[in-house]
């Protein structure tokens, strides 16, 4: 692991790669919290900073180009742009469940999927954290798309469907 390659980056990489990471982190205080207490409601306040941030600052990052200088992950972008305002405007409505579904969808795709594609051989944070083996990165994000697959597929089974 090598953290030169995101050292030398742009300042748009770098606070992208560091909102990320903030949101993540949070991730799971934001989860598993009770919710509406005190703690839940800063770390989500942060949260939401940072996924904004992350979203914004890709704008600035166009190493794979298929559509102008965007490609089409920065349709996760909007979308997570997208969900962040509607799931505050759910909440203030007092939506919970709506604002619990959106928040967690874009968990999913704007950190999970988007987060699992930096794995790839060749990106930055596969560079960074895998240096020459690279393929391992590749290899973790095949065994992560299986295990979330089979944990959904199991969960959509054993699991109650939550209605409200």
């Amino acid at each position: 692991m090598t953290l030169a390659p995101l050292l030398s980056a742009g300042p748009a990489i770098q606070v992208h790669v560091l909102a990320a990471l903030l949101a993540g982190a949070l991730l799971p205080l934001t989860l598993l919290r009770r919710r509406r207490d005190r703690v839940h409601r800063l770390a989500g306040y942060v949260w939401i900073g940072a996924m904004l941030i992350t979203a914004i600052s890709s704008f600035w990052i166009n190493g794979i180009r298929l559509i102008g200088p965007f490609s089409p992950i920065h349709l996760l972008s909007v979308l997570t742009i997208g969900n962040v305002v509607r799931a505050v405007v759910e909440v203030r409505r007092g939506n919970i469940l709506a604002h619990e579904r959106i928040l967690k969808g874009t968990a999913v795709w704007a950190l999970g999927v988007a987060g699992l594609l930096t794995l790839l051989p060749g990106r930055m944070m596969s560079v960074a954290l895998f240096g020459d083996g690279q393929e391992a990165g590749f290899a973790l994000a095949v065994v992560a798309v299986a295990a979330l697959t089979f944990r959904g597929a199991i969960a959509r089974r054993v699991l109650p469907r939550r209605h409200g």
